[in-house]
């Protein structure tokens, strides 16, 4: 017997609503993976909300493969992906020449990676008890880290909410997920095993069962973008010692959303630009140009105050790392000369 076909709002425009076929409904609806994850329950995101970009995530490494007829039109929409790609990590150490050395444009600089940990599954389908034992993984691994990228572990279960809010004001939590993450599942039991590491001088983090198992972070408040990677490749480096990574060769390092699948990484910066704010055409032709994209100053969804905004790459997926960060320089280079020249 068929499966009712699910019901998108009239206004839906999400991937997942535009690719999800009555025919391809049919096929994966029955189907579950070894953990029992459903087609129902990776599109719950994309059916409660009908402004959703993607509107799919995915329950654990099998999903990408047992519902390909879903993702793969989903991640060559996206990532503008042609067949055949495959995903060769290029976590080596660059050096680039300096971007702002008067600091007069760029103010920060930050660079993260998003990873899930094999054999277990992704936030959004995991119980309780595995992300409790995800938690533990990740922080004993961190607390071993080498002395430069030392620190602490701190679990949100130790704190009282108002001890949560003191330490999101400062940027050193990440709150419960929005409203598209929530409808997915990943939000369930929250605050629970989740938690922080942050190195001593706070330039490279570790967020636990945020979106993804781990999401690692290197920043400072520097246009040293090739420090910054460096940084987050030592990282990496150790932790690859410790803890095994869900990656496919196809599809690289995979993640809960298939907007990050690939490299998973996000480098970027804030930077002011207060000509090119009232010339957003000439910035959006250098953006595009150099493969990166424009949010605003307090990221995904949010508007540009006082002139500063956040660029960063847009390209995850059939690109070495170290080629998005090169590209990222290029393009910052020929954003900060035309802010000079108008």
């Amino acid at each position: 017997m068929s499966l009712a076909f699910p019901k998108f709002h009239p206004d839906a425009r999400s991937l997942v609503n535009q690719y999800l076929t009555p025919a391809v409904y049919e096929l994966l609806a029955p189907l579950k993976t070894q953990t029992g994850f459903t087609l129902a329950s990776a599109i719950q995101s994309g059916l409660k909300n009908p402004d959703s970009h993607i509107g799919i995530y995915a329950g654990d490494a099998p999903s990408y493969s047992l519902f390909a007829p879903i993702f793969d039109p989903i991640i060559h929409a996206y990532h503008a992906a042609k067949e055949p790609f495959e995903h060769s990590p290029g976590l080596d150490q660059i050096r680039l020449a300096p971007l702002d050395p008067d600091k007069a444009f760029i103010l920060s600089t930050r660079v993260r990676v998003a990873r899930n940990l094999s054999g277990f599954c992704f936030p959004c389908h995991i119980n309780s008890q595995d992300r409790t034992r995800v938690a533990s993984l990740v922080s004993d691994a961190a607390e071993t880290m080498p002395r430069e990228l030392g620190g602490s572990y701190l679990s949100f279960q130790n704190l009282s909410p108002s001890q949560l809010d003191d330490r999101l004001s400062r940027k050193q939590a990440f709150p419960k997920g929005d409203r598209f993450q929530d409808a997915a599942g990943i939000n369930r039991d929250f605050p629970d095993a989740r938690g922080i590491f942050a190195s001593q001088n706070e330039k490279f983090m570790i967020w636990v069962n945020e979106e993804d198992h781990l999401r690692i972070i290197s920043m400072e408040a520097s246009a040293d973008i090739s420090g910054v990677f460096n940084r987050l490749c030592r990282g990496l480096d150790y932790l690859s010692t410790r803890l095994e990574f869900a990656f496919d060769k196809r599809y690289g390092f995979l993640t809960s959303c298939p907007t990050n699948i690939g490299t998973a990484m996000r480098a970027g910066v804030h930077i002011r630009l207060r000509k090119l704010e009232k010339n957003q055409a000439r910035l959006k032709k250098l953006v595009d140009e150099y493969q990166l994209q424009i949010r605003g100053t307090g990221g995904e969804k949010t508007s540009v105050e006082k002139g500063v905004f956040d660029i960063s790459n847009k390209q995850r997926l059939g690109i070495p790392e170290s080629r998005i960060i090169q590209n990222l320089h290029s393009g910052l280079a020929a954003i900060i000369e035309a802010e000079k020249n108008l």
